[in-house]
């Protein structure tokens, strides 16, 4: 993987909750231990935060970025995958905290995001 830090990532479909690809991680360690259930989890976040009033654009054509949660241990990076069709991706890095440098990683992500569109 690319992202220093980085522990595994995963490609969701956040309207089915599918995982349609998965890199990296520990079999015995979320959220790759239950690929499902993490991407699950992943989409409910993700959708959360897209239709969700508390998080509505404040200007036109002002979007969800990306969403970051924060453990003691990991930071999630989420980031939706802006598409010409139907934009139903998201990317799912989880990063170290202590190996891992999150602005550095939240730039790698919107490169790969941006790749995948």
């Amino acid at each position: 993987m690319a992202i220093r830090g980085a522990i595994g990532a995963s490609l969701i479909d956040y309207t089915t909750g599918q995982t349609l690809g998965l890199e990296g991680g520990q079999v015995d360690v979320a959220p790759h231990a239950d690929p499902a259930a993490a991407a699950l989890g992943t989409a409910s976040v993700i959708y959360a935060a897209m239709q969700t009033a508390a998080y509505a654009p404040a200007v036109p054509g002002d979007t969800v970025e990306d969403v970051i949660i924060s453990t003691t241990a990991a930071y999630h990076l989420i980031r939706p995958v802006r598409t010409t069709f139907d934009s139903r991706l998201v990317l799912h890095v989880w990063l170290d905290r202590n190996e891992g440098n999150l602005a550095i990683a939240r730039r790698r992500i919107r490169s790969l995001a941006d790749d995948l569109a």
